[in-house]
């Protein structure tokens, strides 16, 4: 049985297709010209071997941005590995609304950072961006990508629920915080729960909204008047969210959808 066979015991054809692509180009610099003349069987037994655990790796479910250490986000290639979640295209909606709505080079505070692809893609906007996150590896990361990306942002460890005293303030805060309830990990892939982190991913479910409340409370201090905040959110709750973020005294408050013309994002402005 070849690569592309086993691939297809485990996916459909389409995403077998994409997965063994990406993975000639990125792993061994193979176009998929060259994959369909058949230059990936004349690999060296060193490159043989490489290959055979990636398929492996691929079949265990583990995802193919870890695998080959990188994922693309805003038209940036990160790396990524299982300290930080993967960025998914849906929250490049976030910077997109970001720079529709906030001039550069406004100061901008990305709570929750990971891999830092919000705040790296926004400061190659030209926007003045801190980020924090609560994870030493993240921030680890985090630091790597903005080397390679040669971006400035200042990254702090931080715990959002806990979080240090401060005076800054900044013209926008965004966030896409954990916000997947323990009751939701039944429906969820494989390759999800059993690799990403769950510190970046789940919440109680007694209290799904516990991120957007304390960084809501925390913008209310350390927003500028009349700066605005945003979310990417858990697409069941965009009421409750609103109705939060209203209750607390933001207006403006809107729900927008992603690419996929799901309820993602909240924007609000501080009074």
């Amino acid at each position: 049985m070849n690569h592309m066979q086993r691939l297809l015991s485990a996916y459909p054809q389409r995403e077998a297709r994409a997965l063994y692509m990406l993975v000639m180009e990125v792993a061994f610099g193979l176009t998929p010209t060259q994959v369909l003349t058949g230059k990936d069987n004349e690999l060296s037994l060193d490159k043989q071997a490489l290959l055979q655990n990636i398929i492996d790796r691929l079949l265990r479910k583990e995802p193919v941005q870890y695998i080959l250490g990188q994922a693309n986000f805003c038209g940036h290639t990160f790396h990524v590995e299982p300290g930080v979640l993967i960025p998914r295209p849906e929250t490049e909606g976030l910077v997109g609304l970001i720079s529709q709505q906030s001039p550069t080079p406004s100061s901008v505070l990305d709570i929750g950072t990971g891999s830092g692809c919000i705040a790296i893609s926004l400061a190659l906007l030209g926007y003045q961006v801190t980020a924090f996150d609560i994870s030493a590896d993240a921030l680890r990361i985090a630091q790597e990508n903005t080397k390679r990306l040669q971006t400035n942002v200042d990254f702090r460890q931080e715990d959002i629920l806990h979080p240090s005293p401060t005076q800054q303030q900044w013209d926008v805060i965004v966030s896409n915080p954990p916000y997947i309830c323990q009751k939701e990990a039944a429906q969820m892939e494989s390759n999800v729960l059993d690799y990403e982190p769950h510190v970046a991913l789940f919440v109680p479910d007694t209290d799904p909204l516990l991120f957007y409340r304390a960084i809501a409370q925390y913008a209310l201090e350390h927003l500028k008047p009349k700066g605005r905040l945003y979310f990417e959110i858990n697409q069941s709750y965009p009421t409750e969210t609103t109705s939060l973020l209203e209750k607390m005294g933001y207006n403006q408050v809107e729900v927008h959808l992603d690419c996929f013309d799901k309820s993602r994002f909240i924007s609000a402005q501080k009074e």
